[in-house]
């Protein structure tokens, strides 16, 4: 049984999905080749959200935010090492950033890389999750779809997720978004002990650990833009 008939029974997609992108199109833009497992992920559930949590970027994405041909991958990657300098105690960096290449995002702020070892090799990648592009980091040693499978059956934790976060039956849902808006503001990573320490100072009832519910990370936005 392959990853993605595992993660097809886990999460059906969706009956109908937008056309595949020119996958030559795609890795000509981003100058790389791009694990088989990717693009058949993209081409059987389209834009979207697994579990209500998780994000992959998409070719050519409606938001710049959650494109992967777009500035998203280059500007992440400049921002781990100005997060990691200006840190009070700087911590190792597990993955050089020039091997990285952002293709995901959690509702809490947590990133999703391809560690893009060996450079020619894409189905050979890992995968690398990082808190709101500082400490601490996860490396799942498989595929994407591998990972999306493990961590949605329980078979593995990653610590910077919540808790909560299985509680109900994996699903995806598929995107809405059909005009170029941003879908969240990704200038600056969000920190999700920000957005903590923001609520319970405002009267919010937020659990310390588990998912930060989208109208609380709303709230912080709109009273952190002014």
């Amino acid at each position: 049984m392959t990853a993605l008939t595992s993660l097809t029974g886990l999460c059906p997609p969706p009956a109908v999905v937008r056309p595949s992108p020119d996958w030559l199109r795609v890795e000509d833009t981003l100058g790389k080749g791009l694990p088989q497992d990717y693009k058949e992920l993209v081409t059987a559930y389209g834009p979207g959200r697994f579990s209500g949590f998780i994000t992959l970027y998409q070719p050519h994405a409606p938001s710049e935010w959650t494109d992967l041909t777009g500035p998203m991958p280059a500007r992440l990657r400049g921002q781990i090492e100005e997060v990691q300098q200006a840190a009070r105690h700087p911590w190792r960096l597990p993955h050089s950033p020039e091997n990285l290449l952002a293709m995901g995002v959690t509702d809490n702020g947590d990133y999703l890389f391809w560690v893009t070892q060996p450079t020619d090799t894409p189905d050979e990648w890992t995968v690398a999750v990082n808190e709101a592009l500082g400490a601490p980091w996860f490396t799942y040693n498989g595929s994407l779809t591998e990972f999306l499978v493990s961590v949605l059956s329980g078979t593995t934790s990653v610590p910077m997720f919540p808790e909560d976060l299985l509680d109900h039956a994996p699903a995806f849902t598929p995107s809405a978004l059909t005009s170029s808006a941003p879908a969240a503001d990704a200038r600056m990573p969000v920190s999700t002990r920000a957005i903590r320490d923001w609520a319970n100072a405002n009267g919010y009832d937020l659990p310390e650990r588990g998912r930060v519910p989208i109208e609380i990370t709303e709230a912080w936005k709109r009273a952190n833009s002014r």
